[in-house]
């Protein structure tokens, strides 16, 4: 018998079709990929398997269990861990695994076996809050959560988005020793090396499955989807040693009492400069962005941007840059049109140019069809392209980019990084955070940060020569490993 079996569920919401005559199965003990662009399904026949969505036509059972007649059955075999983190922030480790514990009818004492390999790594800090923890903590904790009633299936919905890339193959290391006690794995993931973690893959686009195989066949057979050819770069690095720096950083430190988040950067970045910032969660990247952005106040040294002092002007810094980041950028429940005027209001600009600069804007991202449409309704891909363009429309001098392309299917990403380049050859410094190793090598320079240190900086052929690895995950890799300070 099958772990998973999925005879023709379709799932409407409305007039969109969000599944579409699905039927697959995966074996016991299985790892299994649910791969396919944004929109395309995934989540919705997630939350069909644990039962938490009513299928309109079709059969699912797990376990040979019914997702509708047997759902209490179902429920109690299935762990789930959604995209977005199902932790209570306001609720400390400890909390957080009780709560889940009693859902289950259970208790930490009883499960503790089942989740004691992942829980012990972050049982000292039981008593911090959930919300306080960084990304690959948070991971580990939700991923325990899912655990402790020791389910036979575990299903996963791009559980390592905001993740960074040693963080990422920790994950996916613990899930092949889960994989040895039986357990079945269904995950979802933008990341290609974690679809080829998997033993096969369903392809879904559209709601409808385009094809199922090992991860090299379907990758290889939808390759324009999934490895889109490396976008080229229309900036010239070697003009930028021309230009003018817009970002001066030196002896930049914050302090938290005792802790040292940023502790004594020094860097410039030029204009029309793609500059990467990458760094292992906990690192100190954003709380120097956020420096940077006027947002938080140095301990101590000097920094500016755009020409304004970060310790006396951050008032101006804000005016004069855009920012973006991934988890707020646009108001969901505003159209696009009413985005786009909401925030080049914000930043000044004069109704008349307002107008006509949007009318371009919507032309060029081709959603004139689409202006009424509320933000909300769009794809996930299509927000990201929309909240960049708004970060820029006022042509700010430098745009601050944190994890931008978060979640976002190759495809979609290779998109973003056209306007990226766009932007930058308008002039427009781009200083970008990133959890994509093959994105950081679209940038013309990158730092990558270790224990609130700048470990590395140069341009990704230089840091591949310099610390002889073969791409910048590797570099990452080889850096974040060096790290001696908890990054949690």
């Amino acid at each position: 018998m099958n772990a998973i079996e999925i005879k023709n569920v379709s799932k409407s919401y409305g007039k969109v079709k969000a599944l579409d005559d699905v039927s697959f199965s995966v074996s016991k003990g299985e790892v299994f990929g649910l791969i396919g662009p944004d929109g395309a399904g995934k989540t919705t026949m997630f939350r069909i398997l644990c039962s938490l969505l009513l299928p309109d036509t079709g059969l699912a059972s797990v376990d040979g269990f019914d997702v509708v007649k047997q759902m209490r059955q179902v429920r109690c075999r299935v762990g789930y861990m959604p995209g977005k983190f199902s932790l209570y922030q306001d609720l400390t480790i400890e909390e957080n695994l009780k709560f889940f514990a009693t859902l289950f009818g259970t208790t930490i004492e009883k499960g503790y076996d089942s989740v004691k390999a992942i829980y012990s790594q972050i049982e000292r800090f039981r008593n911090r809050k959930a919300g306080a923890l960084s990304g690959g903590m948070k991971q580990k904790l939700a991923l325990s959560c899912a655990l402790i009633h020791n389910p036979s299936v575990l299903f996963l919905d791009e559980p390592t988005t905001g993740v960074d890339p040693v963080s990422r193959k920790e994950l996916w290391e613990m899930l092949l020793t889960l994989k040895e006690r039986g357990i079945t794995i269904v995950a979802s993931t933008p990341y290609l090396d974690e679809v080829r973690c998997c033993e096969r893959v369903a392809f879904l686009d559209h709601g409808k499955i385009r094809g199922i195989d090992t991860p090299d066949v379907i990758l290889d057979r939808f390759k324009d989807i999934f490895n889109p050819p490396a976008v080229e770069s229309a900036a010239a690095a070697q003009q930028q040693t021309e230009h003018e720096n817009v970002i001066e950083v030196e002896h930049l430190v914050k302090a938290f009492g005792e802790f040292h988040a940023v502790d004594d950067i020094s860097f410039s970045v030029k204009r029309g400069e793609i500059f990467g910032f990458l760094g292992a969660n906990g690192a100190g990247k954003t709380t120097a962005m956020h420096m940077l952005t006027g947002l938080n106040q140095p301990t101590s040294g000097t920094g500016s941007v755009v020409g304004y002092d970060i310790r006396t002007q951050h008032e101006e810094i804000k005016k004069h840059i855009g920012y973006m980041s991934q988890k707020f950028s646009l108001y969901e429940d505003l159209t696009v049109a009413e985005n786009i005027r909401l925030f080049a209001g914000i930043y000044g600009m004069k109704d008349a140019d307002i107008k006509r600069k949007t009318d371009s804007l919507l032309e060029r991202l081709k959603f004139t069809q689409h202006k009424n449409d509320l933000v909300g309704s769009l794809p996930l891909g299509w927000k990201q392209k929309l909240a960049f363009s708004v970060s820029i429309f006022h042509e700010p001098g430098v745009v601050f980019l944190d994890e931008p392309t978060g979640g976002v299917d190759p495809a979609t990403r290779r998109q973003f990084w056209e306007l990226i380049y766009d932007a930058a050859a308008r002039g427009i410094t781009v200083f970008v955070t990133t959890h994509y190793m093959d994105e950081a090598e679209y940038c013309d320079r990158i730092s990558i940060m270790v224990d609130g240190k700048i470990s590395a900086l140069g341009t990704p052929k230089e840091l591949k020569e310099r610390f002889h690895q073969p791409d910048m995950d590797h570099v990452f890799t080889y850096l974040a490993r060096q790290a001696t300070r908890s990054s949690d």
